[in-house]
């Protein structure tokens, strides 16, 4: 059953309306449905329901709710993950995955070595596509929420932001290649529920030595195994390692 999601907080006794455009053309032009179909909607206080569709117009979908479904797919930490600005086909890649993986946030940041530049004027454009990306991984993967896509331009940005975080780990290319192993390990195994963790990678060229002593007093620098991954790679990598810790092993 397709899933859709509603910028309201649930009320079973109440019918909604989708009037996302995207949305509507899903439901009546590509799944076909007509009114007395069930779809299901999730809810901005993370409810998920199953409603009955009541009505059909050029501009919204009246959709009634009908039962309330038990479920959480949210990791147990938010996590935010910032990467530097990388080429559009790997970050759109890294954020389809990342939202798959359950991350909640994502900062893609214009770092030192980042190849990429992205103009001022093209910003809104691209963050309005990277939304979409995550908005269909978000149905797809079953998600509760939708996570939040921004764009800053440069790590300082990030660094006057970190009080908003119970943890702030940079993913340094350099802890593999002097063997650190245990550190990502050990800090997964303090994570409560609910801790705000920020995450930081960088882009295809890595950090430079003036961003990496930026965080150098406000954050732990980790190492993500012995194998250097690429950019679109190591958050991935990170997220299931989270995953598994705190989800699959309790």
């Amino acid at each position: 059953m397709q899933r859709y999601f509603i910028n309201q907080n649930a009320d079973s006794h109440q019918r909604f309306f989708i009037t996302n455009e995207e949305d509507i053309h899903h439901i009546k032009n590509v799944m076909r449905n007509t009114i007395g179909n069930k779809i299901i909607i999730n809810f901005n206080d993370k409810k998920v329901f199953i409603t009955e569709i009541t009505h059909i117009s050029s501009n919204q979908i009246e959709v009634l709710p009908i039962n309330q479904l038990d479920i959480d797919t949210e990791l147990p930490v938010d996590v935010t993950i910032c990467s530097g600005l990388i080429k559009a086909d790997k970050y759109e890649w890294l954020l389809q995955k990342s939202t798959e993986l359950g991350a909640n946030h994502f900062i893609s940041v214009g770092m030192d070595r980042s190849v990429v530049k992205l103009q001022e004027n093209k910003v809104q454009k691209k963050i309005d596509r990277w939304q979409k990306i995550v908005k269909e991984a978000a149905e797809q993967s079953y998600r509760l929420v939708i996570p939040d896509v921004k764009f800053q331009s440069n790590l300082k940005v990030i660094y006057d932001t970190i009080n908003n975080y119970d943890y702030v780990l940079i993913a340094y290319e350099d802890e593999a290649k002097h063997g650190e192993k245990s550190r990502f390990k050990n800090i997964l195994n303090n994570f409560q529920t609910n801790d705000r963790v920020l995450i930081i990678f960088g882009p295809e060229g890595g950090f430079s030595d003036k961003e990496i002593d930026l965080f150098r007093e406000v954050s732990l620098n980790i190492g993500l195994g012995p194998r250097i991954l690429r950019a679109e790679t190591a958050p991935l990598y990170a997220l299931s390692a989270i995953s598994f810790e705190k989800e699959l092993m309790g």
